[in-house]
């Protein structure tokens, strides 16, 4: 037995074109295959579904540690030396993972990560102590001679992308201000992940720059309530100003040693940066040689200009007599 139908070719004329039952039961077995394929491909698809619904969310926070010294430091103890004061991190650390909680309530913590800026990349003894806490990743940038970190947004950047790609995180809280991080932002929110801005509130003015304001999906403050059990100032050392005044050799000789240890921590290619400068310090390499002098003299140097003047063209000659 056989059908039979009519197939219109080019020219108008028509001819018969005959389907045996043959062939249909071939066609109505290849539905049949692909049906059930279809079906399977659907019970595989609910069942991730599923899988997906009771999996957490999970969140990280991201903190730029140069942001945090500098924004506490200022709002705690009126400086944003860190030598000024003293930050209990691991108390620190455990009240954002607590805050980070209450916030991100059904979701769990894959991590804290902690960047900041090292000579070298070598860490500190306080990054050390950091880095092992539990829970907590430190990621180190390096310093340059005037003491800024350098490559730490890159950091950030690719630990946001990275983990957002990857679908590791869903949340990110982010601790800065820079607008250099705003890079960083994009690259997880087109991933996906959703980036909350936390941020120090500011004695006067703003800490954050606006277009990461802008960029952000949720911003939070945290104020001097939070941040007054982590932050305190260091007693300053006391030295006497008015006996056993150093003679201006003397300082400068003590100018020369600080030379001397600063261009072997440092290197020679730190060197370079600061000598286009002379017969100017950065001021966070003339404070430094300022605290470390009067260790060294115990003997005060505030408001002794001349005493200083002679600190500094020790420190000078000694960096110049090397390059």
């Amino acid at each position: 037995m056989s059908r039979k139908s009519v197939v219109t070719g080019p020219t108008g004329t028509g001819c018969v074109r005959s389907v045996t039952a043959g062939t249909m039961e071939v066609m109505n077995d290849d539905l049949a295959a692909l049906s059930a394929r279809i079906d399977r491909t659907n019970e595989l698809l609910q069942r991730m579904l599923a899988e997906v619904a009771k999996t957490p969310s999970t969140h990280a926070i991201f903190v730029d540690a140069g942001y945090l010294y500098a924004a506490a430091g200022r709002l705690v103890a009126g400086t944003e030396d860190r030598r000024a004061f003293d930050l209990d991190a691991e108390g620190l650390i455990d009240a954002l993972i607590d805050r980070a909680r209450t916030i991100f309530a059904d979701s769990r913590l894959l991590r804290v990560y902690w960047y900041d800026g090292a000579r070298r990349r070598i860490h500190t003894a306080e990054q050390q102590t950091i880095a092992e806490l539990p829970d907590v990743k430190v990621r180190l940038g390096n310093l340059n001679a005037n003491n800024q970190q350098k490559g730490v947004d890159s950091l950030i950047r690719s630990d946001l992308e990275s983990l957002a790609r990857h679908r590791a995180i869903s949340d990110a809280a982010l601790l800065g201000g820079d607008e250099d991080l705003v890079s960083a932002v994009e690259a997880a929110q087109g991933y996906g992940a959703r980036v909350h801005l936390w941020g120090i509130e500011a004695p006067e003015g703003r800490n954050q720059a606006e277009p990461l304001l802008w960029e952000v999906d949720s911003q939070r403050t945290f104020d001097l309530d939070f941040f007054k059990p982590y932050v305190s100032r260091r007693a300053a050392p006391a030295y006497e100003t008015t006996a056993g005044r150093p003679a201006r050799e003397d300082v400068r000789f003590v100018g020369a040693q600080i030379a001397a240890k600063w261009l072997a921590a440092r290197g020679r290619d730190t060197l370079v940066e600061l000598l286009p400068g002379h017969p100017y310090l950065p001021g966070s390499v003339d404070q430094d040689l300022l605290v470390e002098a009067e260790s060294l003299l115990q003997y005060s140097l505030r408001g002794q200009a001349d005493l200083r003047r002679a600190l500094r063209d020790g420190f000078w000659e000694h960096l110049r007599t090397q390059y």
